[in-house]
């Protein structure tokens, strides 16, 4: 009757031992995949980065009363670049983004400049860029979603805690930006 009770107990543990393995490997297996996302994003931005200087070369001549919204453009590329933390480049990234919605939008002022084709490909350059940066924004939302998800839930919480894993943040639009995306729908 003790080798039964034993052999329970011992089979019991194996089975814990085994299910909290596969859950501790989910849960690192879901923080790779934001670490992914997150490099896909930055990917990106890196090579919208290396754009801007181009288009605000290209726009000087032409837009000589635009000099705010060159700055702008000049002053969040640099904000981005000085930005450690996902968050705070999430939050960088939206500005950039807006000041170069701007800077396009007086862009359209200019007849000349529209009409040059060096910057119409730039300009082309940046928007396919804008669009697989929000692509990869929402894989890397689905991927923070499924990990918090994840470390929220029964019984995947008591390995979190045990890991001490946080909730991540996703990227979200600042209230500029959801005022533009309402404004544009009216």
């Amino acid at each position: 009757m003790s080798f039964f009770i034993n052999s329970g107990i011992v089979t019991l543990l194996v089975v814990a031992a085994i299910y909290a393995a596969i859950g501790y490997n989910g849960l690192v297996r879901l923080q790779n995949e934001i670490g992914r996302a997150w490099a896909n994003i930055d990917v990106l931005l890196k090579q919208r980065h290396d754009e801007i200087p181009n288009v605000v070369a290209c726009v000087k001549g032409y837009m000589d009363h635009e000099r705010q919204t060159l700055e702008a453009v000049t002053q969040a590329r640099a904000a981005l670049m000085h930005a450690s933390s996902i968050p705070q480049k999430a939050q960088a990234d939206m500005v950039l983004t807006g000041a170069l919605r701007s800077l396009f939008v007086a862009a359209e002022q200019y007849p000349q400049l529209k009409a040059d084709q060096n910057f119409l490909a730039l300009q082309k350059r940046i928007s396919e860029l804008e669009e697989r940066i929000a692509d990869r924004r929402e894989f890397f939302n689905d991927d923070v979603n499924a990990y918090n998800t994840r470390i929220a839930q029964l019984p995947d919480v008591v390995m979190a805690r045990l890991m001490k894993l946080l909730p991540q943040e996703m990227f979200r639009a600042n209230e500029q930006e959801r005022e533009r995306a309402y404004a544009f729908r009216g």
